[in-house]
């Protein structure tokens, strides 16, 4: 098994660039599976670089209905004529960042009407073959995630809050080893992780994705409980944990004092093999 980071926020290869959003590209089974496709086209030059062709992958999935997850997924259509695109349905409702006295920015996804074909929609779960699997159901302890206020849904009644029934995230099994992929990770890393385990009867060997801890306040009490809790969740068992993208560099270095090399950057060309 091979994971790669195809697109992140940050780069330290001058051949790669970086956007603010995430693309991860995975191999196993016989499988090559795309996970996200960034805010834009930048995911297919990186894969280049690379040396990883986006055209032979058989399976896209999409983590959830944000902009900058997918962004480039007519980009994607362009250069893979083949696999099917595995998404939620509420993946295509009207998202918005929603603050007070500004004009509400709207960061769903872009038009989807001409990729209809392509699209799959999925269930609670998913079973795609060959050790790949799609969840969606996580059970929501507040007090495990940041709050996310600002995330809104714009429906007939006005707008109202996020409730990221739109995201899900990808379990990858073979030769004995398991790894889970995240987007973001809205409801929080530490719920979705003890899914994942539910599922897997075990942590996961590794976890590529963001914990969207970006927003928290440094010295907050509430923001220091927050990541005393994740950091004492996460320490537990021997997962490795590559993350970068809407975590944040606060947020990042907290979790690392309890981590160590546990805890490692996701930046564009990270890769890790299982």
């Amino acid at each position: 098994m091979k994971i790669v980071t195809l697109l992140e926020n940050t780069s330290h290869r001058p051949d790669l660039a970086a956007a603010r959003g995430l693309s991860l590209y995975v191999e196993a089974a016989g499988r090559k599976v795309l996970f996200d496709m960034g805010p834009d086209a930048s995911f297919l030059d990186n894969a280049r670089s690379l040396g990883i062709d986006l055209a032979a992958v058989d399976t896209a999935v999409l983590s959830h209905g944000h902009s900058d997850h997918g962004g480039g997924l007519a980009a994607f259509c362009a250069a893979n004529a083949k696999a099917s695109i595995y998404l939620r349905q509420e993946a295509l409702g009207a998202y918005y960042a929603v603050l007070p006295g500004q004009e509400p920015n709207y960061i769903g996804l872009p038009e989807t009407e001409a990729l209809a074909e392509r699209l799959v929609f999925t269930k609670a779960q998913e079973t795609l073959g060959d050790g790949l699997t799609l969840f969606s159901s996580v059970e929501d302890d507040k007090s495990l995630r940041a709050v996310a206020p600002k995330l809104q849904e714009k429906v007939r009644e006005g707008f109202r809050p996020d409730g990221f029934a739109h995201e899900q995230h990808l379990l990858v099994e073979e030769g004995g080893k398991a790894a889970l992929l995240a987007g973001c990770g809205h409801l929080g890393v530490v719920n979705t992780l003890r899914e994942a385990e539910r599922r897997l009867g075990r942590r996961p060997d590794v976890v590529f994705g963001g914990f969207h801890l970006f927003e928290l306040k440094p010295g907050a009490p509430e923001a220091e409980a927050l990541l005393r809790a994740t950091a004492e969740e996460l320490r537990q068992g021997s997962t490795i944990y590559y993350t970068g993208h809407c975590t944040g560099d606060w947020a990042y270095e907290r979790l690392q004092e309890t981590l160590g090399d546990r805890l490692r950057p996701m930046d564009c060309g990270a890769s890790a093999e299982l």
